[in-house]
């Protein structure tokens, strides 16, 4: 690492204690952008990265709800607005017992470099609750949305804050925030929220978006080494919206899926994946896995056997942050794989990352690989801001359009620096600069 970053990082350490995750991210950062702090020693002398990594604002609340029975709970809300340089905070929120404020930290952290890369007016920030809707009926996760918007709706604007979902946060949850926002500002202001139902201002492509963003920046890394998707067996990790809409932008430009998974294990289906199957029993019956393998003669299903020892030449991390881990990776390299792409959000640890570059596997970065449903929620944005609406044909070809440039910035800029084909050292570089540059526009704020 450069030494001035060094030091800045250790920083980051002390004033962040216990926050791994978030410690993680920064570093992954500050370890590839030494040639741009050299080459533009302004950012420096304006003390643009340490303003980066040092969030605009944290917000951390009480959330009281009520269950069926008449229990009452206590949770813990976030909304961590890292960065606004570019435009108003644009990220999800994460319902999951897993979520602290330095996993909401990280997020928003890589949440505004990804945005930057998109080439979009938006900003960086993430938000969530320890709360769990696993479980839960409608009754209880409204009366939970309604408490945590409550607190919240005083921090969000279509021209500040800008939410969207994330694990844990649909249809269903969007639906009741959005509903007590407007109830106590008294606004329509659709554009507050993303990833809404399409009947009151959602987005054609939305819930498809951070899939087939994905398989869009797949495809054209490949096509830098005349190569593509076609023909190949894929793995995807996951079975939520990101893997399943992974899964079909594969099928559909020639790949073959051989193994999706969720917590319950691993299905390893050496025909490729039944899509229709796979689709029904996760978003109509909410079953785990397992249950594909019992419907289809010829598919195994593990529960204890890992995604990555499946053979394949495309592998792509859908489901968490470091679900990927050094052992995961050569895995992977024994069994023929030539890309990774991360469709999570950190899904690969740093010893993977190394494990997978050392091997000459070409790596794509969540921040990168990751971005079409940002891309999307800025496009919901649009339409919300012009009262229009469009079509889903439409709406994929900005998506792709948009998920090729953030490729081509990449690209490009891993050129630039001397780090041809290192998609890591492109996203870093390119997401840094162009926040840079606008707030040094901007001045010290």
């Amino acid at each position: 690492m450069h030494a001035t970053l060094d030091s800045i990082y250790q920083r980051v350490l002390d004033r962040n204690p216990g926050e791994t995750e978030f410690h993680q991210a920064v570093r992954e950062v500050l370890e590839s952008i030494g040639p741009a702090v050299d080459k533009h020693p302004e950012y420096a002398q304006a003390r643009i990265v340490e303003r980066i990594c040092e969030p605009e604002r944290q917000i951390i609340f009480r959330v009281p709800w009520e269950d069926d029975d008449g229990n009452i709970h206590i949770n813990r809300g976030f909304r961590v607005e890292f960065n606004s340089a570019l435009g108003p905070y644009k990220g999800g929120l994460r319902f999951h017992p897993s979520v602290l404020l330095g996993t909401v930290k990280f997020l928003g952290f890589e949440q505004v470099f990804k945005n930057a890369l998109t080439g979009l007016p938006i900003g960086g920030g993430k938000g969530g609750s320890d709360f769990d809707p696993r479980g839960r009926s409608d009754r209880e996760v409204m009366r939970f949305c309604q408490s945590f918007m409550t607190e919240l709706y005083r921090h969000l604007g279509e021209h500040t804050d800008v939410p969207a979902g994330d694990m844990g946060v649909g249809a269903r949850e969007l639906g009741f925030l959005f509903g007590q926002y407007k109830r106590i500002t008294n606004r329509y202001e659709s554009g507050v929220l993303t990833g809404k139902a399409l009947v009151y201002g959602g987005a054609q492509v939305r819930r498809e978006a951070t899939g087939y963003g994905c398989t869009f920046f797949v495809e054209r890394a490949l096509q830098t080494r005349g190569d593509s998707l076609a023909g190949k067996d894929v793995v995807v990790s996951g079975a939520g919206n990101v893997a399943l809409y992974t899964v079909e932008k594969v099928h559909q430009l020639g790949g073959r899926v051989v193994a999706v998974s969720d917590s319950s294990g691993v299905v390893h289906d050496p025909k490729g994946v039944d899509l229709e199957l796979l689709k029904e029993i996760k978003e109509v019956r909410r079953e785990r896995v397992s249950t594909y393998a019992d419907q289809v003669g010829h598919a195994e299903f593990s529960s204890d056997r890992s995604i990555w020892d499946v053979p394949c030449q495309v592998a792509l991390p859908s489901a968490t942050q470091n679900e990927l881990d050094a052992d995961g990776a050569r895995s992977l390299v024994r069994g023929g794989c030539l890309l990774v792409g991360e469709g999570a959000n950190m899904p690969t640890t740093p010893d993977g990352v190394r494990v997978l570059r050392d091997a000459g596997v070409l790596f794509a970065p969540g921040k990168a690989a990751n971005a079409g449903g940002v891309a999307a929620s800025a496009l919901e944005m649009q339409q919300n801001a012009s009262r229009d609406s469009w079509t889903f044909e439409y709406s994929e070809q900005r998506l792709r359009e948009i998920m090729v440039d953030v490729h081509d910035r990449c690209h490009a800029t891993a050129d630039e620096y001397g780090r041809p084909g290192d998609y890591v050292a492109g996203a870093n570089i390119a997401g840094y600069a162009r926040v840079a540059e606008a707030m040094l526009a901007l001045g010290l704020v």
